[in-house]
């Protein structure tokens, strides 16, 4: 059934967030009372385009004249793990208060994070075990989340592919007080040409790394926790510029477009310029956009409460969609025609969906209680 692959302006805009007339003008300003659920709905779209993407590698539609479409859809959809170190650089700044210590709200993205990634890993890798195909080591430094820091595919793509990502979010989540100390020095009037600065970086990477033999270069450029970490720096400079009242007049619906156009675009880029580089503008205006869309209470179709509830599961569709289609590739037909493989990937869909559900409800909110609980007073 599958072939393996290897692999107008804004109506209204934020709002100014002053500082504290004490605070030095390099402060971060204090949290807006406010939250952001189009961020969350907008998650789901991202995983989606990752679905999408491994749906087309699989090779499923391949021989039923659709593979074409599927290809212009979903063929730059490894991309949406770009929005997703994005958002994490982001989220965790715009969370962050004064005087409340980093590891707080790191504390609650590992309650949010490991218990799924340890769950659907022990079952992987015993389904593996069962097969004849797992791999120890790949197995224990999967499990520890420093696979990504290994340049060999089997390693970092190993049992549970994607969750070669979360090991490089370990990495931002370690540093991130570190790179908050730092980012909280820059002076408002030099937040944008630091974001500016660390695009550059980002598209300098591929250029970078060209020398490089084929296997090398590619986990340079997408998967290197070092070199992703620099779109991790982007969010967390461009929530300051949006806590500050810096944000540009872009609506929403602008920074979409630019997104969409962007993401087209970026297929056609030569080499590894199209993983990375090719969308790392669009998705860092779609992000600020989008949070200011909630700012000022401006139209948002992420913010409704099924695109929220989506947003919300996103995660654990994230790491399990891949075993679905890993199970459908073991013991489904091995050839169908369009009209099979249209209803296999609903049913893909609906499965990953399904299962999502379970594992928000059953471990990942249920571990989140009672990992965040307070501690009783001595």
């Amino acid at each position: 059934m599958f072939r393996r692959s290897a692999h107008a302006p804004m109506t209204n805009a934020p709002a100014p967030v002053p500082a504290p007339e004490s605070a030095p003008e390099s402060a971060t300003p204090p949290l807006p009372p406010v939250r952001l659920p189009s961020l969350t709905g907008l998650r789901f779209l991202a995983a989606f385009v990752v679905f999408g993407f491994h749906l087309h590698a699989g090779g499923l539609f391949t021989g039923t004249g659709a593979e074409g479409v599927l290809a212009a859809v979903f063929g730059q959809g490894a991309t949406g793990v770009g929005f997703f170190f994005l958002l994490s650089g982001f989220v965790l700044t715009w969370s962050a208060r004064e005087g409340v210590p980093t590891s707080v709200g790191l504390r609650r993205r590992a309650a949010r994070v490991l218990p799924n990634h340890v769950v659907v890993w022990v079952v992987v890798f015993a389904g593996l075990a069962w097969t004849g195909g797992a791999s120890p080591l790949a197995g224990v430094l999967g499990l520890v989340l420093l696979q990504a820091w290994i340049p060999v595919q089997e390693i970092y793509f190993g049992v549970n592919t994607p969750a070669w990502s979360l090991s490089c979010e370990a990495a931002f989540y370690t540093a991130f007080a570190w790179l908050l100390a730092r980012v909280d020095r820059v002076p408002h009037r030099r937040l944008w040409a630091l974001a500016v600065g660390l695009v550059a970086a980002v598209v300098a990477v591929p250029a970078l790394a060209l020398p490089l033999p084929d296997g090398l270069e590619y986990w340079f450029v997408y998967v290197f926790p070092v070199t992703r970490a620099l779109e991790f720096a982007l969010g967390m400079v461009l929530a300051r510029i949006v806590r500050a009242g810096r944000w540009i007049r872009l609506s929403l619906w602008q920074a979409g477009a630019l997104a969409v156009v962007g993401y087209v675009a970026s297929g056609h880029l030569p080499g590894t310029f199209g993983y990375v580089a090719g969308t790392v503008v669009p998705l860092a205006l779609l992000i600020p956009a989008t949070a200011a869309a909630d700012i000022t209470g401006s139209r948002s179709p992420w913010r409704g409460r099924t695109a929220v509830f989506l947003g919300e599961v996103s995660f654990a569709f994230y790491l399990v969609h891949q075993v679905v289609m890993r199970a459908a590739e073991a013991f489904g037909p091995r050839e169908v025609g369009l009209a099979g493989a249209i209803g296999i990937s609903v049913a893909l869909l609906g499965v990953s969906l399904a299962l999502a559900w379970l594992l928000h409800r059953l471990v990942e909110r249920p571990a989140q209680r009672r990992l965040l609980r307070p501690r009783a007073p001595a």
